[in-house]
């Protein structure tokens, strides 16, 4: 008898600020390829954008990563959590500076509120960090609950936002 998983696309949002930002985010997404059942399958440009919140930090480093995943949502972000504390980060304060941050932002058309997780991202529609370089690798994936993603990203803010050159 043959089990098939199932196999879900799912977005991961990078970002860092701390111990080359660079260089954090492409490991990451070297690591992101290399858990278990998961492959990406495709990543954004880099994109240097002023911090949000807490303003008395460096620049973040961000990019959005497409996956093919037959991992359970709680099982990615359990992966995730794994590669961050690899990372060295650690949770002080909310939009505190961070050597890297991995957010699940969306798992199919998967919606979801749990305690630690919460489908789509809750605050993604938000942010052009993340609206800009998800749109570059998908522009017509769907936001469950949202607007479309073309109409999301014309109505924030992406000033502090700035596609960084490939290198």
């Amino acid at each position: 008898m043959i089990v098939r998983t199932a196999v879900a696309e799912a977005f991961v949002a990078l970002g860092a600020n701390l111990e080359d930002p660079v260089k954090q985010v492409r490991q990451a997404l070297s690591e992101l390829d290399a858990i278990k059942r998961t492959r990406v399958l495709a990543a954004s440009s880099m994109y240097r954008t002023a911090p949000v919140g807490y303003a008395d930090q460096p620049d973040f480093i961000n990019a959005v990563a497409k996956l093919q995943t037959g991992l359970s949502p709680r099982e990615l972000l359990d992966a995730l959590h794994v590669i961050e504390s690899r990372h060295g980060r650690r949770r002080s304060m909310r939009n505190a500076p961070r050597t890297l941050d991995l957010d699940l932002l969306l798992y199919g058309t998967l919606v979801m509120r749990e305690e630690e997780l919460t489908l789509p991202h809750p605050r993604m529609h938000e942010r052009a960090f993340v609206l800009m370089p998800l749109a570059e690798i998908a522009p017509d994936v769907p936001v469950p609950g949202q607007a479309p993603l073309s109409r999301l990203l014309a109505q924030v803010d992406r000033s502090g936002v700035e596609k960084l050159d490939a290198a």
